[in-house]
């Protein structure tokens, strides 16, 4: 159990308290680790570690209830190679979830990717300066400071979200397998629309969570919950996440004559070398 130390609301950092497979932090750093899980936004608190959503392992138990039948014996496998017809690496996957019989034979399996917030600007440097002395520094405010640190949604989305269901997605749908999609609520509302189907039609599931302050009267912790599921067919919710919306053509065509008005046209400046040889 790792407990990471408490940074206020001005700090634009939240702390966080989870269960994981790892003695230690490993976020950026394994020797010298940044010990940010979460970050502030719009006064929300934002998850930029997928680690963070191994608390309590309430991500595999949520996954299975859309695998499995109630009464399945399950397991759960991390950090999978998942390989395409040539061999080649698609990617690792997350969380394998495999049902088992009696004698331990895998019959099925579904795979669960989890799905942080990409951080644009630097972290690091507040936390750096706030852990060196947090009982003075605890109401420090960093929102002045450049590259001040908050989440990047459309890169999350675009360079991370679609290449996921493209590659590995396409051979997990080719295999007619099931895929539950673990991440923040406020990343889930940036997505496009998605066309939703009744859960036995699904081909995923988008599990959608959110870190709720608890006050114990003590120590108020942020804990993850579960606060709603969507089901989707995959070619859909694919398409929807991977076609970008237009704008009008009229203003591209006026940025490209702006472009053209703003060049210095001049005549190439031709020289002859006599002899170059």
């Amino acid at each position: 159990m790792i407990n990471h130390p408490k940074l206020s609301d001005t700090a634009r950092i939240a702390s966080v308290h989870l269960i994981t497979k790892f003695p230690n932090c490993t976020k950026d750093k394994a020797k010298d680790p940044l010990g940010v899980c979460s970050v502030f936004h719009n006064d929300k608190p934002v998850i930029t570690c997928p680690i963070r959503f191994r608390e309590d392992w309430l991500i595999t138990d949520d996954a299975a209830s859309f695998f499995f039948s109630e009464d399945t014996a399950w397991s759960s496998l991390t950090e999978v190679r998942l390989n395409d017809a040539q061999g080649k690496s698609a990617g690792n996957i997350d969380v394998v979830l495999v049902a088992y019989d009696d004698h331990g034979k895998i019959f099925d399996f579904g795979v669960l990717e989890i799905q942080a917030v990409y951080i644009s600007g630097n972290v690091r440097d507040p936390f750096g300066y706030y852990i060196k002395a947090p009982k003075s520094r605890g109401q420090m405010n960093w929102s002045n400071q450049p590259n001040y640190p908050r989440p990047d949604y459309l890169s999350s989305s675009r360079k991370r979200l679609a290449p996921q269901l493209l590659f590995k997605g396409g051979i997990l749908h080719s295999w007619q397998k099931k895929i539950a999609v673990a991440l923040n609520k406020n990343f889930f509302d940036t997505l496009p629309s998605l066309t939703t189907v009744h859960k036995s039609k699904a081909d995923i599931a988008w599990l959608i969570y959110d870190l709720e302050l608890i006050k114990d009267g003590v120590h108020n912790r942020y804990k993850l919950m579960k606060i709603d599921e969507v089901f989707t067919e995959f070619e859909p919710a694919l398409l929807s996440i991977t076609t970008p919306v237009p704008g009008k053509i009229n203003d591209f065509l006026e940025l490209l004559q702006d472009k053209l008005d703003g060049q210095i046209v001049t005549p190439p400046n031709n020289k002859t070398i006599e002899r170059p040889f």
